[in-house]
């Protein structure tokens, strides 16, 4: 029970941030909105693009290591990428967001991606 739980876990965290990626690159002001820092009118859209692809290839990346190197590789992926959303964190905070953005959002999920490695370790 627990390997399809892990698997299933780190899935949905991938197409997630596969699709936080896709939406800064097709809506980036929106996306940097749900962020939890708006974006400058007159700011410089290709920083946002810039977060869209690595948010993406981070999502393909993590679905790779699961479909071709296993749990364990993908356990440490998690492990390393849940540093994302705890900078994520501390940018939303330093930049003007709402404290309930920083930890409900971003702390909250790269405490769930540290779930989702612990699991796969497991698995």
């Amino acid at each position: 029970m627990l390997t399809p739980t892990a698997y299933g876990l780190a899935i949905v965290l991938d197409l997630l941030v596969l699709f936080i990626g896709a939406r800064f690159l097709v809506q980036p002001r929106a996306a940097a909105t749900g962020y939890g820092v708006p974006a400058k009118p007159d700011g410089d859209a290709a920083y946002l693009e810039i977060k869209g692809l690595r948010d993406a290839v981070l999502g393909v990346m993590g679905l790779a290591l699961l479909a071709f190197a296993g749990a364990t590789a993908a356990a440490w992926f998690m492990l390393t990428v849940a540093l994302v959303p705890l900078g994520d964190t501390l940018i939303v905070l330093r930049h003007g967001g709402t404290k309930a953005v920083a930890f409900g959002i971003h702390f909250a999920t790269a405490a769930l991606v540290l779930v989702s490695a612990g699991l796969l370790f497991a698995a």
